[in-house]
């Protein structure tokens, strides 16, 4: 739990339409950021500024609106317009991105290939790697037998987040698009990745790459999240 002092936005009790950080008027408790952490926005504003980010910044805030239609008629008939691989295509196209990289989980392989052949079709040239690249061992983790998806397996491979990013930034890639990878295994890619990076979708198991599915369930089927976990 987060002290007194520390951001809680997501706890915010203002409706979306009267909060301070909406129009930069309104309302806003005592812990809001935008009030609390005035130096500190100065100093990211600044940084979003700079030279080396505004125009990423000013891509993704026009690929945003760009996002909708019925803007035109005022907020209230805004609806959405494009799916995400769509905005990652054209994204990549606002800002002159020649080479994609495509980090992807070894069990959407299928999807992979899909995404692969979506940006060539769109002129990008994708470069891949799937998580299991470079076969190392499990055992290198230290990890035993019965630690392994398949405990009678005598070589499984692990997953290699910094080998996928580290290969991608041998390749030269411009822009990184992540697919499927393990909580964890992300985190690495963007970590050790040297060009910046997007999500497409990630690893959900028993919701077919859907997490939100659990939050949206909290009131039902997954109410036993309500609990802490045992």
């Amino acid at each position: 739990m987060a002290t007194p002092d520390h951001p809680t936005c997501a706890a915010c009790p203002y409706d979306w339409s009267v909060r301070f950080c909406r129009t930069g008027k309104g309302k806003a408790p005592a812990n809001c950021p935008s009030i609390r952490l005035r130096d500190v926005s100065e100093r990211a504003t600044e940084a979003t500024l700079s030279d080396e980010n505004l125009e990423f910044a000013r891509q993704a805030s026009v690929q945003e609106s760009e996002g909708y239609g019925g803007r035109d008629q005022g907020y209230a008939a805004v609806r959405p317009m494009k799916p995400r691989i769509v905005e990652i295509v054209e994204f990549a196209r606002r800002m002159g991105y020649k080479r994609l990289g495509l980090a992807f989980c070894i069990g959407l392989r299928k999807e992979a290939a899909v995404v692969q052949e979506i940006f060539e079709t769109n002129g990008f040239d994708t470069v891949s790697v799937a998580c299991k690249a470079g076969a190392v061992p499990k055992s290198d983790l230290g990890l035993m037998a019965c630690d392994q998806v398949d405990p009678g397996a005598t070589h499984e491979s692990m997953c290699n987040p910094v080998f996928q990013a580290e290969a991608l930034n041998a390749s030269d890639v411009d822009f990184n698009v992540l697919l499927g990878l393990c909580v964890g295994h992300d985190s690495l890619v963007l970590k050790y990745a040297q060009a910046p990076c997007t999500v497409l979708a990630v690893k959900d198991r028993v919701l077919g790459h859907n997490p939100l599915a659990a939050v949206q369930q909290y009131d039902g089927y997954y109410r036993y999240l309500k609990k802490t976990l045992e």
